[in-house]
């Protein structure tokens, strides 16, 4: 078993159902996505450049992804908050993931790295 496949296994429900199904939904959108552990989250990776990690919210526990280069992406479900750069899109885990949102998200995320305004190794 992959270091990785551990957070998943150690989370509560309804978050691990949840985070399991973000996981397979960035996994399935491109199949260029890698999947690593990285500060003890699992980091999803666009031609080995991080773009979004899986996390939940320290107070309320709710699951999202925050995405690496956020402040290039500019779509009404993300949010920026206090941080600089990065920007998390929210999840509510008892309820059904809005899949199209995401996909619009990880689509203006890939074209980031595909038409090289965010540079990959």
């Amino acid at each position: 078993m992959r270091e990785v496949d551990h957070f998943f296994l150690e989370q509560e429900e309804p978050n691990k159902s949840c985070f399991m199904a973000l996981r397979d939904i960035i996994l399935d959108f491109d199949t260029t996505f890698t999947e690593t552990l990285k500060w003890g989250l699992p980091c999803y990776s666009y031609k080995n450049k991080m773009c979004c990690f899986l996390w939940q919210d320290k107070k309320t526990q709710e699951p999202y992804i925050l995405f690496v280069e956020g402040n290039l992406l500019d779509h009404p479900r993300l949010e920026q908050g206090s941080r600089a750069k990065m920007k998390i899109f929210r999840v509510a885990a008892d309820q059904d993931i809005p899949v199209d949102e995401l996909h619009e998200v990880l689509a203006d995320a890939v074209e980031l790295y595909v038409c090289g305004k965010v540079k990959t190794k």
